[in-house]
């Protein structure tokens, strides 16, 4: 699986997440959801991802060289 894959489904599996916390204790959880959103935007446009670099330093996934 490569680098975008992991991000959309880390990011995916945030937004259900929180959006269930919100739903079941308090709704300032959609406020992580909006924290997500706001990543997610934020890196299309400068295309730095802090999900990337932490998934790097894991070991977890390796950057493409294109």
């Amino acid at each position: 699986m490569g680098m975008e894959q992991y991000i959309r489904a880390i990011a995916g599996t945030f937004v259900l997440i929180s959006l269930v916390l919100g739903y079941a204790f308090s709704p300032y959880w959609h406020l992580f959801t909006a924290f997500v959103g706001l990543n997610l935007l934020q890196s299309a446009f400068t295309r730095w991802c802090l999900m990337e670099i932490i998934l790097e330093k894991a070991g977890i996934a390796q950057r493409s060289s294109s």
